[in-house]
């Protein structure tokens, strides 16, 4: 499924169902504009690790050879590249333990916070990390990488 992962205009999905495009690392927007010490803030606050502001910046998991990221212990992209799949949604196994260590979903990060996310840092430190949806979308073939969001 080579280009699989370019799913509509603009819309970069990662292995585990990231949006590399609407990711704060992600270097073309690191580039544009850099909101890297807003981005470990706001890791920090909704998913309880903090990266020093100038160690965030990421090619993208899916950019071919050998790319600089952010997760370099990630056991997603080792494996969807070993089984020759573009994504988690087109495994047999999904949803397996190696993804579900990164699935991000809205609901659980508000219970775990206690409340509802600010639409804004939603916006920023969630929606482009909600692979639940997006993944669930393209598995059922109702939706485009961009899932429920």
């Amino acid at each position: 499924m080579p280009g699989a992962w370019l799913m509509a205009a603009g819309e970069i999905l990662a292995r585990c169902g990231y949006r590399c495009d609407l990711c704060l690392a992600y270097r073309p927007n690191v580039e544009r504009d850099d909101r890297r010490q807003l981005l470990s803030d706001g890791w920090s606050r909704y998913f309880g690790f903090r990266i020093p502001a100038e160690r965030i910046v990421c090619d993208g998991c899916v950019s071919p050879g050998e790319p600089r990221l952010v997760d370099t212990d990630c056991p997603v992209r080792p494996c969807v590249i070993a089984r020759g799949i573009a994504n988690c949604a087109s495994c047999g196994e999904y949803v397996c333990g190696k993804l579900r260590e990164r699935i991000v979903d809205r609901a659980e990060i508000e219970r775990r916070c206690g409340g509802p996310v600010p639409e804004t840092d939603y916006q920023l430190f969630v929606r482009p990390y909600e692979s639940r949806a997006r993944l669930g979308a393209l598995r059922d073939g109702t939706g485009t990488a961009s899932g429920a969001s």
